[in-house]
Formats: C-alpha cells, structure tokens, sequence
C-alpha cells in the first residue's frame, strides 16, 4: 500500500492554496482481501447496463475499505452528446446528501456541545415555533428521524413563477443590486427578503399529528440560519473551519461557479420552467437556488475523493488524524435507528437499512443486503449516493447525474443500479 498525497489545487484570484491536508491512501482491491477481477467484471457490467438504458450519461464510483481507497472508476460523459468524459475530480451537485454532509455535522457539534438538545421542543432554539400550536412540542429527535409530521415538500416556486410561465420581478430580476443579491444562476439574483417568506411558509404549514415515518425537508431549510444564531457565525465559515479544512475536503462546499476551481463541474438538468437553460454549477434544486444557493436541503458540491473524507469521518465516529471533530458518542446516537418501534428505519439525519433489509433479495433491499444494520447513508435526487458501514468498514460513494437531461429519467432507481454496485463488493471480499 502506498500513502498518496491527493494533489486538490485551487485558484481563487490567483493564489495557489497548494495541497489537502489529509493524506488519502490508495491500494488494489486485492491487497485487501478482494477478488479484482469479479470486482471489475460485475462493476463493468452494471455500469453499461446503466449507460445503455439512459438511467444517467455517466457516473463513478469510490470504495474505500477501512481507510484505504481500492477503487475509483470513471464511466461514460457528462451528457449524451458523448463530449465531455467523466473525470474523477469531476465536481457534483450533490442534492440531499446535502443534508447529511452540510448542516448535520454541524448540529451534532452542537448537540455535542451542550447548544442543542435533541429531546427539547425545536421551538426552544427557534423562535417562530413558540407560537404554532401544532409545532411548539415538536423534537429535535422527532424532526431528523423524519417523526414529527411535517410536510414532506413546499413547491417554493409556485411563489415565483406565475401560472403563465412569467417570473414575479418583485422576487427575481436578471441584474443584481443591493436588494436582490442571492444568485439563482448565471443570470437570476432573488430578492434578499424572500427567504423570509419561506420561513414564514414553513413555520405556518401543516402538521399531521399521526406521528409516523414521513421524509420530510422542510427544517434543513431553516437549519442554517439556526447554525447561524446559535454558533454566531456564518454558516458556510462555521463547515469549512469546523469539517471540511480538518478533513482536507477543499471542493465540498456552496456555490462552485465562483471558486475558480480546475475541476470541470457536471451538469445536472435542462430547466424548461424556470431557468430556462441547462443547469450547470447552480444547485439543481428550487428551493435550494430560491435562497441562493446555499440551503441546508441541497447546495452542497464535492468531488468523490472529497465525499470519501467525510464519510470515513462518520464511519470513524467523528475521528480523523488523531483528531476527534465530534465525540464517537453523538455520531453513533445520530447513526442509531431511532423509531423502530413505529417501522421507521430512519437514523437522526442518516438514512439506514430497511429494518429487514438481510431477508431481503437484492431487488428489494435498500441498500445491499449485505451491509450491516450498523452502517448508514442518504441519496440525492440527482442521482447520488453514499454510505458508510462501520462494522464491514467499507465506504461506498457513488456519483451520476441521472437528471440529466431530466429528472424523468428513473432507472437508476427502477434497475437498482447503486444497490446492486455496492452488493458486489460486499460479495468479492474473500472470494481471492
């Protein structure tokens, strides 16, 4: 096994700010215990079956076992056109892994702390709360496990876009000013105020009081301006001082197209209703580009490489190079399954297995059914997706834009295309 320094240079007016930190070490599946030629064979296939039936124009894969990366591979293009391939530091919009990898680390710091509790009423921390009879008793705990009976999604577009197709100007305009600073995409800045009247959207939806197992977004879009308030700093300068320069995770972060990045950014969807264009280095998602990109329901971009840091993170419960960044304690609280009593998989932030996911066939299963109940993820809408198994020690990134050229493309999901690329490695360990 050789230790590679991973050369991530960024320009930003100029300057050269050199090398990541955090050394990423780099072995042959078979110096670890895996079959290499089952691992290509089968990875190559379903990789081709992918591209073949339109499920995305392109993708890669990252695996790392403990703390060493065994394989990252690149397939097809960014779009069907066949133009651009795809690279491995190619940057992703990363949709609602978002959630897992922005504002929740942040919250588990927090919690950590002493700031936040989780089995508090949400309305102690935010204010609005106190007064919304439905929602003033509301947990914490309730609102990561996806328990507390929110609306699962808020079309924040409707607000904006008139039923004849026009944009409300008094909410977007094509030129910036000191009003309207919040960029939607190369040529669309949003009113500064209109994230306020999302919030006050949010705080005055409906609740179901049936407390069950129901995904919901809508408090990750609240989440940092809470971070905000409670820490007394920026939220992006709160992730990149407290995770993501102690990881060496340089490209995970907000709003790519400024950063004067080398790495080619993929492309995700062509926007008929709103944007009109195709969507390249804007977060893909509405809600998220209505507050100018930077939300903690999707925004973030990242490279593999860069996912892969923060996912061994986690699987090493908040330890990286001698370093503790969250206490063991918090993050296997937050990666625990917490409602199962009420059939609810759901970990606080973390997506988990099917709670019967190993007596399932692999059609049926989410994810592998060889991952252990211990391990935890989440997906994005864009068609991304990563895990992280703390008993098997296997970390698994992968990375498409399946909505491209629209998000009516679903045989990613339909083909069980990343639960059935994670099942191989699973089954090549031990095999050579």
């Amino acid at each position: 096994m050789k230790k590679i320094a991973i050369p991530i240079f960024l320009f930003i007016t100029g300057i050269q700010l050199g090398f990541a930190q955090q050394e990423l070490i780099h072995a042959t599946p078979s110096k670890l215990g895996f079959d290499e030629d089952f691992i290509n064979r089968n990875v190559d296939s379903i990789m081709k079956m992918g591209m073949d039936s339109l499920a995305f124009p392109g993708a890669q894969l990252l695996i790392a076992k403990n703390d060493t990366i065994i394989f990252h591979k690149t397939y097809g293009y960014h779009t069907y056109d066949n133009q651009t391939p795809v690279a491995l530091n190619d940057l992703y919009d990363l949709a609602s892994v978002t959630k897992i990898a922005g504002p929740l680390p942040a919250l588990m710091k927090l919690v950590d702390e002493g700031k936040l509790d989780l089995d508090k009423p949400f309305s102690t921390y935010w204010e609005p709360w106190r007064k919304q009879k439905d929602k003033k008793d509301i947990t914490l705990r309730e609102i990561l496990a996806h328990q507390a009976g929110l609306v699962p999604y808020i079309v924040f577009l409707n607000e904006v876009v008139r039923k004849n197709g026009k944009i409300k100007k008094r909410f977007v305009r094509q030129s910036p000013d000191k009003r309207f600073l919040g960029r939607v995409d190369d040529s669309l800045y949003i009113n500064n105020r209109f994230e306020r009247k999302m919030n006050r959207i949010i705080n005055r939806s409906e609740v179901s009081y049936e407390k069950k197992y129901l995904y919901s977004g809508l408090t990750f879009l609240i989440f940092p301006r809470l971070i905000e308030q409670l820490t007394g700093t920026d939220y992006q300068t709160y992730l990149d001082e407290n995770f993501y320069k102690p990881i060496g995770a340089h490209t995970l972060g907000y709003l790519p197209t400024g950063k004067n990045f080398i790495n080619a950014i993929v492309p995700t969807e062509v926007d008929s209703l709103f944007r009109k264009s195709l969507v390249k280095g804007w977060v893909h998602d509405e809600n998220a580009a209505l507050k100018g990109g930077v939300s903690g329901n999707a925004g973030l971009f990242a490279t593999a490489d860069d996912l892969a840091k923060l996912m061994l993170l986690y699987q090493n419960y908040g330890r990286v190079e001698g370093q503790q960044l969250i206490s063991a304690e918090i993050v296997k609280e937050f990666t625990e399954v917490q409602y199962p009593e009420n059939d609810n998989r759901r970990g606080l932030g973390f997506d988990k297995p099917l709670l019967n996911n190993a007596e399932l066939a692999l059609g049926e299963a989410y994810p592998s059914p060889l991952v252990s109940p211990e391990s935890f993820g989440h997906s994005g809408f864009t068609g991304t997706f990563v895990w992280a198994d703390p008993v098997k020690k296997i970390t698994y990134i992968f990375l498409s834009n399946r909505v491209y050229p629209s998000r009516a493309h679903q045989n990613l999901y339909r083909l069980h295309i990343r639960e059935a690329l994670q099942d191989v490695f699973y089954r090549a360990e031990g095999r050579n």
